[in-house]
């Protein structure tokens, strides 16, 4: 047997996330099933992470077994080839040969995410279900002094979803970082795009979506960056803002 690691792009809308789910469209059978016309063998990839409905990927890693042995590029080509004549929204890069103990999801170290939001006084049907769209302006930097308290190791019990299964809410958020563009081929005059980069060995169920909730919160003026260190030491989710929407969510790199 032969593994490989694959990193995986795709657009999330009108998946139901990387997760197999029975009835609904997946990114992972979307690969299981590009993976067996390829070879004829039938494996489910492993990948990194799990991404909820609509969020979207620049470079999620994923490894699976084969029999035998193909060269990366080979296995890179057929893959888009089949993802593509079936009409999916993903896209294979970074095909490589690996250890046969490799795993995408114990071995990571680092996780990056990006969450897109864009202030313009109308939405932008170029980039639909890939960037939240606000028409009201942001505090960026009552966004960035209250994304600083988040910073660190904490107990993020305000900021996970009531279906998290993980044993703890104990979680070291290395970096959360709030910034704003005026620049862009698709950002007409007048509009902005403020994006929040958060990068972690692993994240809670919906983490950075109920951070970003809170740090929109924050810009809107519905709270202040010190209510934020209120709700970190609360633990109580009802006390942090909503959860944003997914389509702004991209998983984008990982590091082992």
């Amino acid at each position: 047997m032969t593994r490989y690691r694959v990193l995986v792009e795709f657009d999330g809308g009108g998946y139901c996330g990387w997760q197999s789910q029975r009835g609904a469209a997946s990114v992972q059978d979307a690969m299981a099933r590009a993976i067996e016309r390829m070879s004829g063998e039938f494996t489910r990839p492993t990948a990194a992470g799990r991404t909820d409905a609509g969020v979207h990927a620049v470079a999620l890693p994923a490894h699976f077994d084969l029999a035998g042995e193909r060269r990366a590029a080979e296995v890179q080509g057929a893959l888009n080839h089949h993802l593509w004549t079936a009409g999916e929204k993903i896209a294979v890069h970074g095909a490589a040969q690996v250890a046969d103990d490799f795993h995408a999801r114990r071995d990571a170290k680092q996780r990056r995410y990006a969450y897109r939001i864009l202030v313009a006084d109308a939405p932008s049907s170029l980039e639909a279900g890939r960037v939240l769209h606000l028409r009201r302006a942001l505090d960026v930097g009552a966004m960035s002094r209250a994304a600083a308290i988040l910073e660190g190791e904490h107990d993020f019990s305000s900021f996970r979803a009531s279906g998290c299964q993980a044993d703890s809410a104990a979680r070291v958020l290395e970096s959360l970082a709030v910034k704003e563009t005026a620049a862009g081929l698709l950002l007409r005059e007048g509009a902005t795009e403020i994006v929040v980069r958060a990068a972690a060995p692993s994240f809670l169920y919906n983490q950075v979506r109920i951070i970003v909730g809170t740090l929109l919160t924050v810009g809107l003026g519905r709270m202040s960056p010190d209510d934020v260190a209120v709700v970190l030491a609360a633990r109580d989710r009802t006390k942090a803002g909503p959860t944003a929407p997914p389509h702004g969510l991209y998983f984008l790199s990982c590091d082992y």
